[in-house]
């Protein structure tokens, strides 16, 4: 089976598109490839998003912060689905993605931007990388084989509300 293509976005894919990049592709086996990307990228990966990923025992290598546009070039993998992780790059206008994708908005608060000590800002990025292990795992159980596209569609925005 080709596994299903997934694009995580934010605005500077340092923290939570790279966690969801990383949760998907260490929960979900070979069914799932996941990728992410930002508008405007920071250019580097947040050390706790890292830190996070190694403390849930997944890998923490090979991540780096890249533009979205990467992903619309006529080279890039074709993508299945497309969620937004963050507000503001929900209401950016995104490229026109090849294959036309599914997409859906799982918005989250920022652990990046979080203030206070080492130990509050790590309990902030493991937060947001539990809520988005929850919606990652409601994404995979999905029975995508049953579903059509109308029902499919609602289920992936029905996960981005939830408020875990």
């Amino acid at each position: 089976m080709t596994p299903y293509n997934v694009l995580f976005l934010c605005t500077g894919n340092s923290a939570r598109s790279i966690l969801a990049e990383g949760l998907l592709n260490g929960l979900a086996g070979e069914r799932f490839r996941a990728y992410s990307a930002g508008s405007h990228p920071k250019g580097e990966v947040h050390p706790m998003a890292l830190a996070t990923l190694r403390q849930l025992s997944l890998p923490a290598e090979g991540y780096r912060s890249k533009s979205w546009d990467e992903f619309a070039a006529a080279d890039a993998p074709r993508m299945d689905f497309i969620f937004t992780v963050c507000d503001d790059a929900a209401g950016e206008a995104c490229p026109v993605w090849p294959g036309r994708p599914m997409s859906a908005h799982w918005g989250m608060p920022d652990p990046a931007a979080h203030a206070g000590t080492d130990a509050e800002r790590l309990k902030a990025f493991h937060d947001t990388a539990r809520m988005l292990k929850r919606r990652i795992e409601l994404f995979a159980s999905l029975p995508f084989e049953r579903l059509d596209a109308l029902s499919l569609q609602t289920e992936l925005r029905a996960i981005g509300q939830r408020q875990d």
